[in-house]
């Protein structure tokens, strides 16, 4: 499983997520089976040619119509900042689903 986070650097532990608009970064992180395989950091979204199958965004105002009609599924992480946390809040289904 692929999943897609705007941050506001490459720095593994020490970016955290952000706006659309203010993304520096985009993280593409593999999972497989609850755990991450690889991170791997793009300047532009444009330069990931991977399937992706989620992408989080930091609230409910951000402007994710491109990716649903990818089919991707949009989740809101409210509180959560780092890569680390997201990620442990997307496997325990903690992330708002904006697709509903």
């Amino acid at each position: 499983m692929l999943i897609l986070i705007p941050l506001d650097s490459n720095k593994r532990h020490e970016a955290v997520i952000t706006t659309l608009d203010q993304t520096k970064s985009w993280a593409l992180i593999e999972l497989d089976e609850g755990e991450i395989k690889n991170i791997s950091f793009h300047k532009r979204r444009e330069e990931i040619s991977e399937w992706i199958d989620c992408v989080i965004v930091e609230n409910d105002q951000e402007y994710v119509w491109p990716f649903m009609e990818e089919n991707i599924t949009v989740l809101v992480a409210p509180v959560q900042k780092s890569i680390d946390e997201i990620v442990e809040a997307f496997l325990f289904k903690e992330l708002h689903d904006l697709n509903v």
